[in-house]
C-alpha cells in the first residue's frame, strides 16, 4: 500500500484500508462524521490527514503517526511539528454577517457544507461576510476559500464551538 503522508486524501484512507473508518472513530470521536455518506462522498475526497487532524482538534503529526501504525507503516519523527500561528482578529468579523450557516445542520440533513456555502455565496455581494458555525474547524472550507482568494478568519470559542467568517 501507499505510504500514508500528511496530504493522504481521507477518501483514499477510506477506500484503500479495510476498517479505516472505524479506526479513525477510534482514533477520535469527533470522526463519527465519517458516517455521513454525503460527508464521505466529498469534503473526505478534498481533505487530506493534516486537515483531518485540525477538523479534529489534534496535532496533524499525531493522527499521522496513529493512521501509520494502524496500518503497519513506521511513524515519523515529529520533529517537524509546526507551530500554531495565531492571526489577529480581523476588524471585518465585527460586522453583522449578512448570512449564516451551521455546518453541523448541514451535515446532519446529509448535505455537502461546501456546496451550500457556494450556493449562499453566488446570492451575496464583494464585501458581504458569511459565518458558518460548527462544532470543529472547518478546515477543507477554509482552505478553499482561501485559495479562491477570499479573506477567511477562524477562532475556537471552545473545544466543541467555532465561528468562521468568510469576507466576500
Amino acid at each position: 500500500m501507499k505510504e500514508i503522508t500528511l496530504d493522504t486524501k481521507i477518501a483514499d484512507l477510506l477506500n484503500n484500508y479495510d476498517g479505516m473508518k472505524e479506526i479513525l472513530i477510534e482514533i477520535n470521536p469527533k470522526f463519527e462524521k465519517l458516517n455521513n455518506p454525503i460527508l464521505r462522498r466529498t469534503i473526505a475526497k478534498v481533505a487530506g490527514v493534516r486537515q483531518a487532524a485540525i477538523v479534529g482538534g489534534m496535532k496533524p503529526m499525531d493522527l499521522l503517526n496513529r493512521l501509520r501504525e494502524a496500518v503497519g507503516q513506521e511513524p515519523l519523527s515529529t520533529d517537524i511539528e509546526s507551530q500554531d500561528i495565531i492571526e489577529p482578529r480581523p476588524k471585518w468579523i465585527d460586522t453583522t454577517p449578512n448570512i449564516t450557516l451551521d455546518a453541523n445542520d448541514i451535515l446532519d440533513r446529509e448535505k455537502n457544507p461546501l456546496a451550500e456555502l457556494h450556493k449562499a455565496i453566488r446570492e451575496l455581494k464583494e464585501g458581504d461576510i458569511v459565518l458558518i458555525t460548527s462544532d470543529f474547524r472547518p478546515e477543507p472550507l477554509i482552505e478553499e476559500f482561501s485559495k479562491k482568494g477570499h479573506q477567511v478568519y477562524s477562532e475556537e470559542l471552545n473545544s466543541d464551538e467555532f465561528k468562521t467568517y468568510i469576507l466576500v
